[in-house]
């Protein structure tokens, strides 16, 4: 329903806000039984692809020449065709064209992004996890804002996977300026996130893109708590 032309959606030069509402699905080369609902892309000013893959029965990722990271939504993904991932589970691929399979109807987060070599440091293998084997961390302290590292704080990895978790009422303690982007997509409840010079609500299913030195500020608010993924480029020089 066009709801006569209203959305929340926005786009501006240095952030945006993609609603359910508006998204768009589309098979991505080498894609077999899938879709895909582009989010972020270099044509809107990101450094990386970030995407949610809807797989039917037999669906599989197409190859990518880039290093990519899977995290499971909904349903179960076989990784390599030997790692089964449930809900939660997620996986590092140092290339694309590791397989991707689901044995049933799925749902994932895809980010992709060419690899940045480092001096001294190999690029990272094969990484299986699970969100819920992950230790939470109190974000300064606060045990209202916890944040699970998905990916090791190493300098092999150029980009970082975190999942940050709010109790209502619990917010960032600062409006951050830095020159890491993000690609955000709300996992459950709701809030406010000022992006800029603007405040936008946001619920489970948004996305969110933030480019480099964007003001970010993010509070939730209702009575369950709220909670998203969050990717970032990391442990490279500006330059």
């Amino acid at each position: 329903m066009h709801h006569l032309g209203a959305t929340r959606s926005a786009s501006a030069p240095n952030h945006a806000l993609f609603t359910p509402d508006t998204f768009v699905r589309a098979p991505l080369p080498g894609m077999k039984r899938a879709t895909a609902i582009v989010h972020a892309s270099p044509q809107l000013g990101a450094a990386f692809t970030q995407y949610t893959a809807e797989f039917e029965t037999g669906g599989q990722l197409g190859p990518s020449a880039t290093q990519r990271f899977v995290y499971v939504l909904e349903g179960e993904l076989n990784i390599s065709l030997s790692r089964i991932l449930h809900p939660g589970g997620y996986a590092y691929l140092p290339q694309g064209d590791e397989p991707v399979t689901a044995p049933s109807a799925a749902r994932a987060v895809v980010i992709e992004k060419p690899y940045l070599p480092l001096a001294g440091a190999k690029q990272p293998a094969l990484l299986i996890g699970a969100e819920n084997g992950v230790p939470s961390e109190p974000l300064n302290g606060d045990d209202w804002l916890l944040v699970r590292k998905l990916l090791p704080d190493l300098p092999p990895f150029d980009f970082a996977v975190n999942t940050m978790s709010y109790q209502p009422g619990a917010a960032l303690p600062m409006v951050e300026i830095h020159v890491m982007e993000h690609g955000l997509l709300m996992l459950e409840g709701a809030g406010i996130y000022r992006l800029d010079d603007r405040w936008y609500p946001v619920t489970a299913g948004d996305f969110i893109w933030m480019g480099p030195y964007c003001p970010q500020w993010f509070g939730a608010l209702g009575r369950t708590p709220a909670k998203y993924l969050i990717y970032k480029d990391w442990n490279r020089h500006p330059l």
